[in-house]
């Protein structure tokens, strides 16, 4: 029974490249991860295969045959918003990663690229999209199954509708505020740089430095905070950065 269950779990990815080669590779490294592999080597049977098999993750190539790999990704835009994409491409230069974030991809790679670091991008992003797919136990406490609804103290989050119930009131969450708590509550308890919450995000690649993570987080103890000059649940962390934290009596979703 386990072992069935086991590969009922297996995370899906479908992997888009059209040289031979680097898609086994890519395939091999992936499956010896756990995940569950299928590969397409062109635009075209990539969407098929993305709508017959709803992979949880995508790995995009951008020079493509019949179909470009950013043609391919509006195309799923138009009915996903929130399927994780991480494009690869020989073409690492500035313009073209603007215009892969401009069409929704979530990660940008280029070629040559470190194994290691792509397998760690790819497990950030299926973290990440665990929560957009329903998956109700990044960290194993708090998100009840469905509603996808996370409490601590007296706060309650819907992340269905961006609605936060909390001692100011009922707030309308944006979809970076909500992002980036999903990030915290995914990473409870661990200490996150602001470069690691730059990273997970938004994309910023590492290194980028800015003040944006800090006005975060004065938002959100403004919202979820009793008292904000003395949180209990976003705390700073000299010299490292941030760490979100509560007491496991305090979880449950309805």
């Amino acid at each position: 029974m386990t072992g069935v269950r086991g590969n009922m779990d297996k995370k899906k990815i479908l992997v888009v490249e059209d040289e031979a080669h680097l898609a086994e590779g890519l395939k091999l490294n992936l499956s010896l991860k756990g995940y569950d592999v299928r590969v397409a080597a062109d635009g075209v049977s990539a969407l098929q295969k993305w709508k017959e098999w709803q992979p949880e993750l995508m790995v995009l190539d951008i020079m493509l045959p019949e179909l470009d790999g950013l043609s391919v990704l509006r195309h799923i835009r138009l009915e996903d918003e929130r399927l994780p994409v991480l494009i690869l491409s020989a073409r690492g230069d500035s313009d073209d990663k603007i215009k892969g974030f401009s069409c929704g991809v979530d990660d940008y790679l280029a070629k040559p690229f470190n194994l290691e670091e792509f397998l760690l991008r790819v497990e950030r992003l299926l973290t990440r999209g665990g929560w957009s797919q329903g998956e109700s136990n990044l960290n194993g406490n708090g998100v009840s199954q469905g509603t996808r609804i996370y409490k601590f103290g007296p706060n309650r989050i819907d992340f269905e509708t961006l609605i936060a119930k909390c001692p100011c009131g009922q707030i309308n969450l944006t979809d970076q505020e909500a992002r980036l708590l999903k990030v915290f509550i995914a990473h409870r308890g661990k200490p996150l740089s602001r470069s690691e919450l730059l990273e997970t995000g938004w994309g910023y690649e590492k290194g980028t430095t800015t003040r944006t993570v800090d006005n975060f987080i004065v938002r959100f103890r403004k919202y979820f905070e009793e008292n904000p000059k003395k949180p209990v649940y976003f705390k700073s962390l000299r010299s490292v950065g941030y760490i979100f934290n509560h007491d496991s009596e305090s979880e449950g979703g309805d």
